[in-house]
């Protein structure tokens, strides 16, 4: 199905199922362990050996001797893989450094070795023998560092150019009657998932399976072909439950090659779980950023000129972290410049984690616009009412397909109250705690990708629906299914939805929060093009025709569905590719968060006291799901804006709170009671779902509304996150 002109009437506009607050069909099999999980597929492959990574120990330089004799000697040991005996390996077009590395090493913690036995405890043990001599080489650790000699990347679909000039910036903000320059650093974060990366590989001649982890299984099997010199034809990846993401799974890793390279040198299943200290040094994260932000303004508010740039590292061939790409799209001015520069850093992989660009972005951007309303004696909320904008502020000749942000901005003032915000700051307490209101935009893109299913019907009426679309705790299962049963006419009981497998037609899958609009999408088209069949079967000719309640009827005649599948049943596939309306209008979601907090006048500590989203992100296929979606980012978002940090040694190059005993992230007590309200909005201009998505958008601003929420409090600001007590103590207002 193309989707090149806006969404009229169809089958989804019904709203009996779609839209409405559903338990996800997938709770039940996860609340009693029914669902099984990458590591644990042992119906499937009951005989699996263990393998064990063993990481590199420095960040930079080359093995000088490895080795593995009292390893290979230890019992129950059935091959150890190296990058000297795994032969020939690729590199994916989704990784940046090897998987497995040797004799060079790129980064601390690269994986350098498996070792594969009978038992878990087997295969750790003799890992422990294994004894590698090490060739150090100097390594550029430190972003602040490195940040002169850090250049603009390449342009790619994903972070788009790296430079945006409009009017003229320089003469602009020199000219402003007020003027704002301030620099903001972010820290590296980790993804911090429950489930680790894990993978369980199978050879059946030359035919590879891998039950894994992974949100994106096209690209999954791409670069396990392409690293192991294989056809992608030969190549099966099933992942239909993964215990959390975040981004850190939308790439192949380690587990999965180490995996099939090790079942290969054992000649039977190997199973491999990346051990909790690898994660945060062995994966992906999201890379620290500097930010200077200037913005310049009339005394009525207007902002004249706005500029936004942005410093991040990578591997030499990596990607940078696009923080000033929402700036290119939230705020109206004639004026501006946003420039995103790489410096070559030798760290572990920095690459997408929830929201990436937009989430470190507007950590800045939204502090900054604070500060300016200050400067200018505005409220932060009226203040970016003033300079809102209906059109792409950098191609004023294309509009917005939907824009309600001060809608979210006036809807979340009101209900949390904030006329009695006292804008001066250190000036209301409770008891011992001094309390503060912060705002905060929410802004985030809605990205296209084409999305494909397969449906059946068979003679019990029973609709199943089959494509490698993922579920990574988002509700994917059950929208799938509210989409099928809407447009097919069926209760959601009678829908079956089969996921995460590359058997299956190519989704979307998940990342980016463009899972839910495309994948439905994908599986509107695959239904509607099932309807057909269904009509043609039953002899309904060019007429109008109802499929409802098990039944499609047209004018006196109405027939079982289940009648038209026949002994044999019939099947559909189609799928969804867009046009241009994406190029004809910015399609993006927006929203507002406000927090209150309170900071104890003499210890300094933080506690977040309320939280409210307000989100406008086109028609809400679940609110149920959608809601904890929100939900889990605002508390995302608490993270980074109060503890998240990887600890870097900057000598040695590794982040030292490589588990989460030392990476903190927020638990139950850290987190008040959260409001979320989603206006009524549908898009049809996004797709024939009219739908966008949310999951990242709840997390984007949040941090900053936490510091803006601080500021209010304590009139301490803070512009480097994680704003820990240690930056407030000293400045803190007197306790009496």
């Amino acid at each position: 199905m193309k989707f090149d002109t806006p969404a009229t009437i169809n089958p989804i506009d019904q709203l009996k199922i779609i839209g409405k607050p559903t338990d996800r069909i997938d709770g039940p099999m996860k609340t009693t362990g029914t669902a099984r999980y990458a590591y644990e597929r042992h119906t499937e492959v009951p005989d699996a050996a263990y393998g064990w990574v063993v990481g590199a120990g420095i960040a930079k330089g080359r093995i000088a001797s490895m080795d593995l004799g009292a390893a290979r000697a230890a019992p129950g040991v059935l091959a150890i893989v190296t990058a000297r005996n795994a032969g020939k390996l690729g590199k994916g077009d989704f990784n940046t450094a090897k998987l497995l590395g040797g004799p060079e090493i790129d980064h601390y913690h690269q994986a350098v070795a498996l070792v594969v036995a009978n038992t878990f405890e087997q295969a750790r043990a003799a890992a422990q023998l294994v004894r590698i001599a090490y060739t150090r080489a100097p390594g550029r650790f430190d972003l602040a560092a490195e940040k002169d000699a850090a250049q603009m990347p390449k342009a790619n679909p994903f972070s788009g150019e790296p430079q945006t000039k409009t009017g003229d910036f320089a003469g602009a903000f020199a000219a402003a009657a007020v003027q704002f320059d301030a620099t903001y650093t972010t820290p590296d974060e980790s993804h911090a998932m429950m489930e680790p990366h894990a993978s369980i590989a199978q050879w059946q001649g030359d035919k590879l399976t891998i039950w894994t982890s992974n949100q994106m299984i096209a690209w999954g099997v791409g670069d396990v072909a392409k690293t192991l010199g294989i056809p992608k034809a030969n190549v099966r990846l099933v992942s239909p439950f993964i215990g959390g993401g975040f981004g850190g799974k939308l790439f192949v890793r380690a587990d999965a090659v180490l995996a099939a390279l090790g079942a290969r040198a054992a000649k039977r299943p190997v199973k491999v779980a990346l051990q909790r200290p690898l994660l945060m040094n062995n994966t992906t994260h999201r890379p620290a950023t500097i930010q200077r932000i200037r913005i310049g303004a009339a005394r009525d508010g207007k902002i004249t000129a706005i500029a936004h740039e942005g410093w991040s590292g990578d591997l030499p061939g990596g990607q940078p972290e696009t923080a000033v790409n929402q700036t290119r799209l939230l705020y109206a001015s004639a004026n501006r410049l946003t420039t995103t520069r790489l410096a070559v850093l030798d760290l572990p992989e920095g690459n997408a984690m929830r929201a990436p660009g937009e989430a470190p972005g507007m950590m800045a951007l939204e502090i900054a616009m604070d500060e300016m309303a200050e400067k200018l004696a505005l409220d932060p909320v009226e203040f970016r009412v003033i300079n809102d904008t209906q059109v792409d502020p950098e191609k004023p000749e294309r509009p917005y397909s939907q824009r309600r942000l001060i809608e979210c901005l006036r809807t979340g003032a009101e209900r949390f109250g904030w006329s009695k915000r006292n804008a001066a700051p250190g000036q209301q307490r409770d008891g011992r705690w001094l309390v503060g209101m912060g705002v905060a935009a929410a802004f985030r893109n809605n990205l296209l990708m084409k999305s494909a299913a397969r449906v059946r019907l068979d003679n019990r009426g029973m609709v199943t629906v089959e494509t490698d679309m993922t579920d990574i705790g988002t509700g994917s299962y059950t929208i799938i299914a509210q989409t099928a049963a809407e447009t097919m006419g069926v209760p959601l009981d009678r829908v079956l939805v089969r996921l995460g497998d590359s058997a299956y037609p190519v989704s979307a899958g998940s990342g980016g929060q463009w899972g839910a609009n495309n994948s439905t999408s994908g599986v509107y088209a695959a239904c509607m093009k099932l309807r057909e069949a269904v009509v043609s079967k039953l002899g309904f000719g060019a007429v109008d025709v109802e499929f409802a309640d098990g039944m499609v009827r047209a004018g006196e005649r109405a027939v079982p569905l289940a009648e038209a599948a026949g002994t044999g049943g019939l099947m559909a596939e189609d799928g969804i590719e867009y046009g241009d309306l994406d190029k004809k209008y910015q399609q993006s979601t927006f929203g507002a968060h406000f927090v209150e907090v309170g900071v104890d006048a003499a210890t300094g500590e933080i506690r977040v006291r309320r939280m409210l989203a307000v989100c406008a992100a086109g028609r809400i296929l679940n609110p149920k799901s959608a809601r904890s979606q929100v939900i889990g980012a605002m508390t995302m978002g608490v993270g980074g804006a109060l503890m998240e940090d990887l600890a870097l040694d900057k000598r040695h190059g590794f982040f030292v709170n490589h588990d989460l005993a030392g990476y903190e992230v927020p638990v139950h007590a850290d987190i008040p009671h959260q409001d979320v309200i989603f206006l009524d909005e549908t898009d049809p201009i996004s797709s024939p779902m009219k739908a966008k998505g949310v999951g990242e958008l709840g997390m984007c601003g949040v941090a900053a509304a936490v510091a803006n929420a601080v500021y209010n409090a304590t009139g301490v600001r803070v512009r480097s996150y994680p704003i820990t007590l240690d930056k407030l103590l000293d400045r803190l207002p007197p306790v009496v």
